[in-house]
């Protein structure tokens, strides 16, 4: 990542409104990069937020659905901190049970988790529009998957 690239931001445009991330290239600068090459791709365009759990994150990055798919870009080497936890607000890498699986899911927290501290990759935080990521469709179940999900509009990046 580029010092120009330090500052980007990332902005998602969801049914309720527009959401502004800023991106932590000092915790996970591959992370980091990986989100601002897919959102410069268009890749999260009309993308679901497929797994949304009330009280915990809502879950997205994954064009099938399924929580099972990612781009097509090989997947990144774990980028776990305790230097910042995870809260309200905080964006975090997805992955599978193998620690070096993140490609492009990513997960938006609805409350604080530290039980995920120093297990998942810290990316962003929202900085503005927490608002309208609390409005997300909600899933059912204990894995919250959701039955006809909202969508990312369009995820964008822009620089401050």
């Amino acid at each position: 990542m580029t010092n120009t690239d330090q500052n980007k931001m990332l902005r998602m445009e969801l049914k309720h409104g527009v959401v502004k991330i800023k991106l932590r290239p000092d915790l996970a600068p591959l992370a980091a990069e990986r989100l601002l090459t897919l959102s410069q791709q268009g890749f999260y365009d009309d993308t679901p937020f497929h797994r949304v759990i009330e009280g915990f994150m809502a879950q997205g990055g994954d064009p099938s659905g399924t929580g099972t798919k990612g781009s097509d870009l090989p997947d990144l080497k774990a980028e776990f901190t305790k230097a910042e936890s995870f809260h309200r607000g905080m964006i975090g890498m997805a992955r599978t049970m193998d620690p070096n699986s993140a490609n492009s899911q990513f997960f938006i927290m609805f409350d604080n988790a530290p039980h995920l501290d120093g297990q998942y990759t810290i990316v962003g935080q929202v900085i503005e529009g927490m608002e309208f990521v609390d409005q997300i469709k909600r899933g059912g179940g204990a894995n919250g998957m959701v039955n006809d999900p909202d969508r990312i509009i369009k995820m964008s990046v822009i620089n401050e």
